[in-house]
C-alpha cells in the first residue's frame, strides 16, 4: 500500500510543477482540480468545481 502513496505524492508534485510551468489559468485550474478532488474524496463535483474556480483565480491573477 505504500506504493500508492508515493503516487499520490508524485500526482501532487506534477500538479504543482503545472501550475508552475503553465500559463496562470491552465495552472490553476489543475491544482484546483486536484484540490477540490481531495477535498471531496473523489467527488466528480467537487473536481470539476475546483478545477473551475482556480481557473477563474489563476485567469485574475495573470491580470
Amino acid at each position: 500500500m505504500k506504493r500508492f502513496g508515493r503516487f499520490k505524492l508524485a500526482g501532487a508534485a506534477g500538479t504543482v510543477v503545472v501550475a508552475l510551468l503553465a500559463g496562470c489559468t491552465l495552472g490553476g485550474a489543475a491544482v484546483g482540480g486536484y484540490a477540490g478532488n481531495k477535498l471531496t474524496h473523489g467527488s466528480t463535483v467537487g473536481t470539476v468545481g475546483g478545477a473551475v474556480a482556480g481557473g477563474v483565480v489563476g485567469y485574475e491573477l495573470s491580470k
